[in-house]
C-alpha cells in the first residue's frame, strides 16, 4: 500500500494532533526524570546506599592476602593443651593487642577423659567502659582425632578467621565508636574446649563456655555506667552472636531465637540488598540465598551458645544446616574452602556491624 501524494487535510491535522501528544508526553517524562533525579540526589537516595555499600563491601587483593595470612596461622591442629594450640591462642591474642583492644585470658583446668587439661578462653573488647556488649564469638581448639591430624577450617579456623580480619578492616570505624560511645560496644570470645574428647556428653563438650558462662553470672558489673538491672558481667551482654561451620559453598543459615529474629532479618536484608547492586560474588542470577526463610528449628544445635543461652542471654546462632559436608572428617582442611561465599559473608557481616553500631 503507498500513500496518495495529494494532501488531505483531515489526515494532516490528525498528524499534527498525535505529534503534538507524543511531544507533549516526552517533556513531561524527561521533566519528571530531572525532577525525580533531582530529588534523590538531594535526599541520597538512590545514591547514597549504592556509595555506601560499594565502600564497606570492597574487598582489595590486600584485604584477601591478610585473610589468607590469618587463616594460616590459625588453620593448624590445636588440640587443647597442646603446643600448637597454644601458639594459635598467643597469635590470637597478639592480633587483639595490635588492635589495641582490652584482652583477658580466662584460663582454667579441669578433667576430661584424657587427663586433666589446661584451657583458655580469649576474651576481647573495644571499650571495657561501655554498659552493653555486642559479642561476635567463635571457638579456636580442634578436635582430637587418634588417626589423623584433623585441622578444622570450617569448625572454626575460617570463623574466627573471619572475625579477627573483621575486626581489622573495620578498625578506623570501631576507634571512632570508642570515643563517641560509652552505652553500647563490640566484644569477641574465642571459646576454648568446644569439641568434645571422646563422645559428646554434658561433661565432654563445651568446657570454655560452660566455665565463661558461669565466671560471668558471678561476677558483679565492673561497669558504673549501667542502669541497676544490670548487676553481673553476664547481664552486660546484649546478644552472643556464634559463628561456626562457615567456610564451604552455599551455606544455609536458620533463625532459631524469636527475641533475635530482627538482627536475623537485619542480615538477610542486607543480604538482598548486595544482591540488588551487584556487589555479591555469584553466578546465580537470582543471587545468594543464604539467610533463609526457615521456620524455627524445634531441636537446638548444641554449641558455645548453649550455656548461655540457659543464663538468659540472647543468641544469634550463624552455623550452616545442614553440616558441611567434610564436618569432623579430614577433608576439612582448607582445599574445599570456597572463597567467594567466604568473601560474600564477609561483605554482609560489615555492613551488619556498622549498622548495629549506628556507624552508618
Amino acid at each position: 500500500m503507498v500513500l496518495s501524494r495529494r494532501n488531505n487535510p483531515i489526515i494532516l491535522i490528525l498528524i499534527f494532533i498525535i505529534s503534538l501528544f507524543i511531544t507533549l508526553s516526552l517533556y513531561n517524562i524527561v521533566l519528571s526524570s530531572s525532577s525525580s533525579s533531582k530529588r534523590d540526589n538531594k535526599a541520597g537516595v538512590e545514591t547514597k546506599p549504592d556509595q555506601t555499600l560499594k565502600q564497606w563491601t570492597k574487598l582489595n587483593n590486600d584485604d584477601l592476602q591478610r585473610f589468607n595470612q590469618t587463616l594460616k596461622r590459625i588453620l593448624v591442629p590445636r588440640v587443647v593443651d597442646t603446643p600448637s594450640h597454644a601458639n594459635v591462642k598467643n597469635f590470637i591474642v597478639n592480633y587483639l593487642n595490635n588492635l589495641e583492644w582490652t584482652v583477658e585470658q580466662d584460663e582454667f583446668e579441669t578433667n576430661t577423659p584424657m587427663g586433666r587439661k589446661k584451657f583458655t578462653n580469649i576474651v576481647g573488647t573495644l571499650n571495657p567502659q561501655a554498659c552493653k556488649r555486642i559479642v561476635l564469638a567463635c571457638h579456636y581448639d580442634s578436635k582430637y582425632f587418634p588417626d589423623f591430624d584433623f585441622l578444622g577450617a570450617t569448625d572454626s579456623a575460617v570463623p574466627c578467621t573471619m572475625i579477627l580480619e573483621l575486626l581489622r578492616k573495620l578498625d578506623p570505624k570501631l576507634k571512632q565508636h570508642k570515643n563517641q560511645n560509652d552505652d553500647i560496644t563490640l566484644q569477641v570470645i574465642m571459646f576454648d574446649g568446644e569439641e568434645a574428647f571422646q563422645r559428646w556428653t554434658n561433661d565432654d563438650s563445651l568446657y570454655g563456655s560452660r566455665h565463661l558462662a558461669a565466671r560471668l553470672n558471678s561476677l558483679s558489673s565492673r561497669s558504673n555506667l549501667c542502669p541497676r538491672n544490670v548487676e553481673t558481667e553476664l547481664d552486660r551482654i546484649q546478644v552472643l552472636i556464634l559463628l561456626d561451620l562457615i567456610g564451604e559453598a552455599s551455606p544455609r543459615f536458620c533463625s532459631y531465637y524469636s527475641k533475635t529474629q530482627k538482627m536475623f532479618d537485619h542480615l538477610s536484608r542486607i543480604e538482598r540488598k548486595l544482591n540488588r547492586f551487584k556487589l555479591l560474588e555469584t553466578n546465580r542470577l537470582s543471587g545468594t540465598n543464604y539467610f533463609s526463610r526457615c521456620p524455627f528449628s524445634t531441636s537446638e544445635i548444641e554449641d558455645d551458645h548453649i550455656p548461655f543461652q540457659k543464663l538468659g542471654v540472647n543468641i544469634l546462632h550463624i552455623i550452616s544446616t545442614p553440616f558441611p559436608l567434610n564436618w569432623h572428617l579430614e577433608g576439612d582442611d582448607g582445599r574445599n574452602l570456597h572463597h567467594p561465599t567466604i568473601n560474600n559473608l564477609m561483605k554482609i557481616f560489615q555492613i551488619f556491624i556498622l549498622e548495629e553500631l549506628k556507624l552508618i
